[in-house]
This record gives C-alpha cells, sequence and structure tokens, in this order.
C-alpha cells in the first residue's frame, strides 16, 4: 500500500500544455494514476474516447464521481492502489497514459504500464524532477540506473519541460517535471524478462564491477563472473566494466550472450 500524500494541479494553464503534449484525439483510451480531485481527470473525459481513472484516497472519491458523472460510461473510476491495479484487465486498453503522478510511486508505475501495458503506445506524466532526470539519463552519468535502462529499453524518453512548484495545492518542497515516452516498436523492442533481471542484478552493487554484481546475486549460476567478463570484452568493454557504462541495448546484448 503506498501513502496519501500527492500534490494536486490546480494551474489550468499547465493543464492546457498537458493537453497539447499529450496530443489527445476522440480515440485514444486513457490511464490516468492519480486521479486526484479530478481536474486532470474531467478535460481528458472531454477530449477521447475514454478515460480510466485511478485514486487511491477514498475520501476524494464522491468529489472525482460527481466531476465525471457528465461522462457516463465513457470513463471508469478505480478506487485503489495503482501498484496492485490489474492493469491487463482494463477494457478498453488504454493506449496513452496521462497523469499527475503520485511522487512516491512514479517511477515504479510508469515502468509497470510499459512492462504491462503493451497497447499504451505514449506516456505525458508529471514526475519529481530528480525521477525524470532518471529516466532519461544517459550511460555513465549519475543519473543512470536501473529505472534508465528499463524505461529506454522500451521507450523514447524525453523531458519536455520543468514545472513551477506553485501551480499545485498544496506547493511540494520538490521540483517537477513533464516526462514524455514513445514506446519503440519493431523487432527488438520489446524487453523480456531474462533482461530486466540482469539489469537489477548488475545494478545491485554498484560499486561493484558489472560481473561482480552478477556473481553477487542469489542462485546465481556457476561461471557467472568469467562468462559476463568475457561478453563485457565481446561487446567493446572492459572485462570489469560497471554497468553504469553500457547503453540499454548493449543490456540487450549481454543478455543475449549470457543465455547461450
Amino acid at each position: 500500500m503506498v501513502k496519501l500524500g500527492q500534490n494536486f494541479l490546480v494551474d489550468r494553464n499547465i493543464l492546457g500544455v498537458i493537453e497539447r503534449l499529450a496530443e489527445l484525439s476522440d480515440n485514444d483510451v486513457v490511464l490516468e494514476i492519480g486521479g486526484g480531485p479530478g481536474v486532470l481527470s474531467e478535460r481528458l473525459a472531454a477530449r477521447t474516447a475514454f478515460v480510466h481513472v485511478v485514486e487511491l484516497d477514498r475520501r476524494l472519491k464522491a468529489e472525482l464521481a460527481d466531476v465525471l458523472a457528465p461522462y457516463g460510461d465513457r470513463v471508469c473510476l478505480h478506487m485503489g492502489d495503482a501498484l496492485e491495479l490489474d492493469l491487463e484487465a482494463l477494457q478498453p486498453p488504454p493506449t496513452k497514459v496521462v497523469a499527475n503522478l503520485p511522487y512516491g510511486i512514479a517511477a515504479t508505475a510508469i515502468l509497470r504500464t510499459v512492462d504491462e501495458l503493451p497497447s499504451v503506445r505514449s506516456w505525458v506524466v508529471m514526475v519529481q524532477r530528480e525521477v525524470g532526470e532518471r529516466l532519461a539519463a544517459s550511460a555513465g552519468t549519475s543519473a543512470y540506473g536501473v529505472p534508465s535502462v528499463l524505461a529506454q529499453l522500451a521507450t523514447d524518453v524525453k523531458i519536455l519541460r520543468p514545472v513551477s512548484r506553485t501551480v499545485f495545492r498544496p506547493v511540494p518542497n520538490v521540483d517537477s517535471v513533464l516526462v514524455g515516452l514513445k514506446r519503440r516498436v519493431g523487432p527488438g523492442a520489446e524487453t523480456t524478462p531474462a533482461v530486466r533481471t540482469l539489469v537489477h542484478e548488475a545494478f545491485a552493487h554498484r560499486r561493484k564491477a558489472l560481473a561482480g554484481s552478477l556473481a553477487l546475486a542469489p542462485g546465481a549460476p556457476p561461471g557467472i563472473r568469467g562468462r559476463a567478463r568475457a561478453a563485457l570484452v565481446e561487446l567493446g568493454h572492459p572485462p570489469d566494466e560497471r554497468a553504469e557504462r553500457l547503453s540499454p541495448e548493449e543490456f540487450r546484448q549481454l543478455a543475449t550472450k549470457l543465455a547461450t
């Protein structure tokens, strides 16, 4: 269960910016995580075919229901934890995620929708600045890590614009950004469970070489350190390379080499 503590958007100008960046159409099915009092939910419902609104705080249920009532069966309100919601059961399947994400679950919610909702082609989401920077970070930078690799394996990630603290109530003590993700299509665009496991294990011990980190993973197969070192050399890296130096695509290639 996540903690309550969302900061609600109150500035109509930034709501309009979100609408434009999301490129909403009357064919879109939108998933909004963190409906709050419904100011964004209402605008989404007026511009799209269907909206799934997820909200944890049951104190907001009546207000949200009133806001969404005019849109009838074009809206479904899901009261509960977005991290526990059965995303694959959503009907109709979402094609876009547009949301002011609760800070505490932002990265997890994004990555979960990337993995479990292949129908979603694009995201425009408000997140804490540090989360946005991690998602968009390049290999070799201090912000680069598991969220960066997993997001960029499946999508093209871009920080769209910074957002002033004054557009929220209550005013947060952190900076925010709008982040856009576009799903990649074509061969090799999917992220397999083996690749996701490799990424998590590779970054589990950031001060160690990647091969050493894999060797420390629970249930690590015999000889994994040597095999990883050899695979890194084949990819053009030193055998004792650290995880943060590999690009997302190189993680995909490394997983393939270690599986053979």
